[in-house]
């Protein structure tokens, strides 16, 4: 009796060691493999070693920790990492290791338009481009995203289709401007702000606002602060019409479209938008709220006018885009209805000003402002710059262009980091992103700025229509290796992972 009490205790001890051992063998096996086929690499731990890791604390030398997708440490000596057969280190040399792009302006069309767009390539695009968050805008779409169950529709069609992080801003239009219950039900369910537009937007269903909506807009927003992003333009009749009467309004010439936008437009906007931003000062009305002005053109007057605004305590921030400070009026060849965009392109003079005020930080980020849509619609045999559809296409490419345009004004690195993830983060709400630094989600983007290619149809092009983008033809620098959103490495060398698992980020 005692000898089998005995052995009953062995073998029950021996059950309890092989039930530990599978244990431990199921928790290795999914440490290594990732959930649903969402990595090219087999690991949820791992090191990212690189001899440039941007940081918050500048440029060093060492390796980023990934576990379950956040950032668990940041260490400068690798040598340690090296001598442990344990650990699972991706060394990129010389590429510079810096935090994914976060992209607060871009239109990818889903629900209704997928044809100009999509979720799946334009996210496709996005990673490739180092951009592991979009925030979608609200209009382009169909329906645009301005009440709950509109914003039920964007969610739906972005299900299991992104591959990125995406994020959504809601549309202040007149008939939720004045409508708290509407504007509060967007809000709770989960837009990160809300977008309007001071001119035709030219989608039926996402009219233009005036000073009046956008005051009632940062009253509610104020409560929840979150911002409100603003397309600032107010349309008006020329002041010399006779302009275009003067034997150059070709509607071929870029010149033509571009007496059709002058500054003014954008001053005038800025200026109305400026009588009620006071209300966001501290101790105002509004407090809490925050007014971001997309897509800036003008570096004149109106940035004149946004300095004041900050100077005085307003809350307000602005953006511009890569084809403001890539290109200038006097080249764009006549015909090339690929260049029309809203705010237009200006001169030589107007870029570099620009350029100046990005360095100097008057201009707080960078933004695509990605506006596709079908071949047709750009009427590039026509070339008619007064009826084509206005928007540049760009969303895989922006990294290299602000880095090979901005060579010529010795951008940085940190510079880089700032203008497409910090600030942008801070803008959008997005407390776990824009900065490599432990605790935020392993948003990384592997890149090699001394590497040159021609953007050409043998380049891996992932936006629908690469034959709209300005950008064809160009030589820029600037590689993208790898792209990992939340530890998942979801692109590599024109590889995508198999399945979307990108998140649908929401406002809480």
């Amino acid at each position: 009796m005692e000898k089998y009490r005995f052995e009953w205790k062995i073998f029950s001890l021996i059950m309890i060691l092989v039930s530990y051992l599978l244990f431990v063998y199921v928790q290795s096996y999914n440490s290594k493999l990732p959930q649903e086929n969402c990595s090219l690499v087999p690991y949820q731990h791992f090191w990212i070693s690189s001899k440039r890791i941007v940081t918050p604390q500048g440029i060093i030398s060492g390796a980023v920790e990934v576990k379950n997708g956040k950032i668990a440490s940041i260490v400068t000596e690798v040598e340690k990492l090296w001598k442990s057969e344990l650990l699972q280190i991706i060394d990129y040399g010389d590429a510079v290791v810096m935090p994914g792009l976060i992209d607060v302006h871009s239109h990818l069309d889903d629900p209704g338009r997928a044809e100009w767009e999509g979720f799946p390539l334009g996210t496709k695009a996005a990673a490739a481009g180092g951009l592991t968050t979009l925030v979608d805008m609200p209009l382009n779409s169909m329906p645009s995203t301005v009440s709950r169950d509109t914003f039920k529709l964007k969610l739906k069609a972005a299900q299991k289709r992104i591959f990125v992080d995406v994020g959504f801003w809601g549309g202040l239009v007149p008939e939720n401007a004045f409508n708290p219950f509407v504007l509060k039900d967007l809000l709770n369910a989960g837009v990160l702000g809300l977008k309007s537009f001071m001119c035709p937007s030219g989608i039926d269903d996402f009219p233009m606002t005036n000073a009046s909506h956008i005051k009632e807009g940062l009253s509610i927003l104020a409560k929840y602060k979150r911002p409100l992003l603003v397309h600032a333009e107010i349309q008006k009749e020329l002041e010399n019409p006779s302009d275009l009467d003067d034997g150059s309004n070709d509607p071929r010439s870029y010149s033509t479209y571009l007496k059709t936008r002058p500054p003014s437009m954008e001053e005038e906007a800025i200026s109305e938008l400026l009588t009620v931003t006071k209300d966001t000062r501290i101790g105002g009305s509004a407090e809490g709220a925050h007014l971001h002005i997309v897509h800036l053109s003008d570096s004149s007057s109106s940035l004149g006018l946004i300095k004041q605004a900050k100077f005085r305590g307003d809350s307000v921030t602005v953006e511009t885009c890569p084809h403001y400070l890539a290109f200038s009026a006097e080249e764009i060849p006549n015909g090339d209805t690929r260049f029309k965009c809203a705010p237009p392109i200006r001169n030589e003079a107007n870029k570099q000003k620009l350029w100046e005020a990005l360095m100097d930080g008057h201009i707080d980020m960078l933004s695509s402002d990605h506006s596709p849509t079908e071949p047709k619609l750009k009427l590039l045999e026509d070339g008619n710059f007064l009826r084509a559809w206005g928007g540049i296409s760009s969303l895989q490419f922006v990294l290299p262009i602000t880095w090979t345009y901005g060579q010529k004004y010795g951008i940085t690195l940190e510079q880089l980091a700032s203008w497409w993830s910090e600030r942008p983060a801070k803008l959008a709400g997005l407390e776990l992103k824009g900065a490599i630094k432990v605790g935020n989600f392993a948003d990384i983007v592997v890149w090699e700025p001394e590497v040159d290619f021609d953007l050409t149809q043998d380049h891996p092009i992932f936006i629908k229509h690469p034959e709209i983008s300005a950008y064809m033809g160009k030589k820029l620098y600037g590689q993208i290796s790898s792209t990992f959103v939340r530890g998942n490495l979801v692109y590599k060398e024109g590889i995508h992972a198999n399945n979307a698992c990108g998140v649908t980020i929401l406002a809480r």
